[in-house]
């Protein structure tokens, strides 16, 4: 699968260059040549080869790529659960003191070293079922101190893990309860403090927004992206979930790289995003966890020219799943994609959510070396047979990080 100068949009995302008999060389953790296996010989013709793996007929795919998780979190709640089946929505949870804010409460409470244990446990599952690449928002902390925990937590993962971590600051996840009544006045401690030293401590390289009806206002939300965009943040933007609020017309105006869930998006706003060159981070595994009745649009988005990539989104409350494979057969079924739209929306337009398309998210030349091999006969396969782990062994950066259901000690 190669990927381009761009996210792929239209019908571009159902091209992905599948290859029959093909093979990977791999040279110091990069892909040395891509192809055809005769091709791939002949390309490396005369250098010692150290080890080989034979796929036997596996299917294979650039490593998976997740570009929307809350990894770093404390607690869960489950206990909400009852909540939702009894028809409480999430934004009335929310009002209650729950939802997130209830994650706050036991985030705060968690040693970052707790936070480490239960985050990296997260992260070995992804890995296991194919995520080689994650992206890890904060926002459960909600003070500057507790930020900076979660950040740190997510830093540490990316210097001691297999998996490659992607650190987005989120401080404009929820307004906190200290600051019930007082918005303003929390927008301004998140633009006046709180980006300044994230910044200046080099702990996330994007600025993500919840802007939703009861969270944050589209001219709050437009507030902090200016200002983190001022220090150098790449933008991003929960975007239209719930209510439509202009979210997506925000992400355009603002030349976010992506905006995130989408589910009350118009016309209008997914127009914008196609012409302005946002990519959708679509998250079927949270619309079909909360029950809407409707989810996001991506068969719209695509016609209408939008690069579309896709996500677990996972976190305690709405979407607590780490498998990349779930979300791959609810995009099939709940969102109308077909499964070579789906490898390309987990692969190089992940890659491009995160800014990370020149490195990772296609085998080309000169990219890491980030593969997984499936027991699987072809790509229609993983959607189709759901539920299960199909991964049978992970290539990262050049070496083997899963193999036989286990993750190798790194």
């Amino acid at each position: 699968m190669r990927g381009g100068p761009g996210p792929r949009s239209g019908a571009s995302m159902a091209e992905i260059g599948a290859v029959a008999g093909g093979a990977v060389a791999i040279g110091d953790g990069l892909i040395l040549a891509a192809g055809r296996e005769e091709d791939v010989r002949d390309q490396i013709a005369g250098r010692a080869i150290l080890q080989e793996l034979d796929a036997q007929g596996r299917l294979v795919t650039p490593g998976l790529i997740d570009p929307h998780t809350h990894l770093v979190h404390g607690g869960s709640r489950e206990h909400e659960l009852a909540l939702k089946l009894r028809g409480v929505t999430y934004l009335e949870i929310l009002a209650q003191g729950g939802g997130i804010l209830s994650t706050v409460e036991m985030t705060r409470a968690a040693t970052e070293d707790e936070l480490y244990v239960k985050a990296k446990k997260s992260l070995d599952t992804m890995l296991l079922y194919g995520a080689t690449t994650v992206e890890a928002k904060s926002g459960y902390g909600l003070t500057l101190e507790d930020e900076l925990k979660q950040l740190r937590v997510a830093k540490r993962l990316q210097e001691t893990h297999a998996v490659d971590v992607v650190s987005t600051f989120m401080g404009a996840h929820a307004v906190p309860t200290e600051y019930k009544e007082r918005a303003d006045a929390y927008v301004s401690t998140v633009i006046d403090t709180m980006l300044p030293e994230i910044k200046r401590l080099g702990l996330a390289e994007f600025c993500d927004v919840f802007c939703e009806h009861g969270v944050f206002t589209v001219e709050q939300s437009r507030a902090i992206l200016r200002a983190a965009r001022t220090l150098g943040f790449g933008l991003k933007i929960h975007a239209d979930e719930i209510e439509s609020m202009g979210g997506a017309e925000l992400a355009a105006e603002l030349g976010c790289i992506s905006a995130e869930h989408l589910l009350a998006a118009t016309d209008e706003g997914l127009n914008a995003m196609a012409r302005a060159g946002v990519v959708a981070v679509c998250l079927p595994a949270t619309s079909f966890n909360l029950r809407v009745a409707n989810h996001a649009r991506a068969r719209a988005m695509i016609e209408m020219g939008v690069s579309v990539a896709l996500s677990t989104d996972y976190n305690p409350g709405s979407s607590p799943t780490e498998s990349l494979q779930l979300v791959m057969t609810l995009a099939c079924l709940h969102l109308r994609m077909t499964p070579e739209e789906v490898i390309t929306a987990l692969t190089i337009n992940a890659a491009h959510a995160i800014g990370r398309a020149d490195q990772i998210g296609s085998l080309e030349v000169g990219k890491q070396a980030d593969l997984v091999l499936y027991h699987a006969p072809n790509l229609a396969y993983l959607p189709y047979h759901f539920g299960i782990n199909h991964v049978d062994t992970v290539v990262k950066k050049g070496r083997i990080v899963v193999t036989d259901g286990k993750v190798v000690p790194f």
